[in-house]
């Protein structure tokens, strides 16, 4: 999408891979990367599509801060089991100041922010192992996320499926098929580790 030539207000979103210089093969994490960011784009509206930047970095901007959150989470649920993002938010103006070879230069207190963020979540994780996202001055907010992350970062391959599979509009039995187990063990599972409270959740945040 082409940004308007002067300051405009948005939400912006820096992300990055957890731990990605040990991953085995740093190609798939990458391949990995651009499927969950390609997921992402499907599910939600952006100014700015989810993408890669430089090395094991992405971006994107929203109208609202609920999309940006739920960026966040389907980026997370759409990686692999192993894999890991962690992800900073600010709201703001971007401006685009320039032109490259890659494509626009962009500045404004939007991207300082969510860069500040994500320097918070690096700040917390000795104290909170499992949290991956942060608004600046998100208050009440970064409340939510606290235990977002904490019942997301327990999350197995399977329930990462599983959840993303109901944010997707997809039904417990069309999970349950292409999971290859019941209807039934969709549900519990679903339950039991708290991915029913993460997804009906959103719809609060909205």
């Amino acid at each position: 999408m082409e940004m308007k030539a002067g300051p405009s207000e948005c939400v912006a979103l820096i992300g990055d891979l957890v731990a990605s210089r040990s991953a085995s093969s740093r190609r798939a994490a990458q391949e990995a990367l651009i499927q969950a960011l390609a997921a992402a784009n499907e599910l939600v509206p952006s100014l700015q599509a989810p993408a890669p930047t430089i090395g094991d970095e992405f971006q994107s901007t929203h109208e609202t801060l609920d999309q940006a959150l739920l960026t966040a989470l389907v980026v997370r649920l759409a990686l692999p089991e192993g894999m890991d993002a962690r992800v900073g938010i600010g709201a703001g103006t971007v401006e685009v100041v320039g032109r490259s070879e890659y494509g626009l230069t962009q500045d404004g207190p939007a991207w300082w922010n969510a860069r500040d963020a994500i320097g918070q979540v690096e700040q917390r994780a000795g104290r909170q192992s499992g949290l991956r996202t942060w608004v600046h001055e998100g208050g009440t907010v970064n409340a939510y996320l606290m235990v977002r992350d904490h019942v997301v970062s327990g999350f197995d391959g399977r329930q990462r499926r599983l959840a993303l599979g109901l944010i997707q509009g997809r039904t417990q039995r069309q999970l349950a098929e292409s999971e290859g187990i019941s209807p039934s063990a969709v549900s519990q599972s679903l339950r039991r580790s708290g991915a029913l409270a993460v997804v009906d959740g959103l719809e609060l945040v909205r």
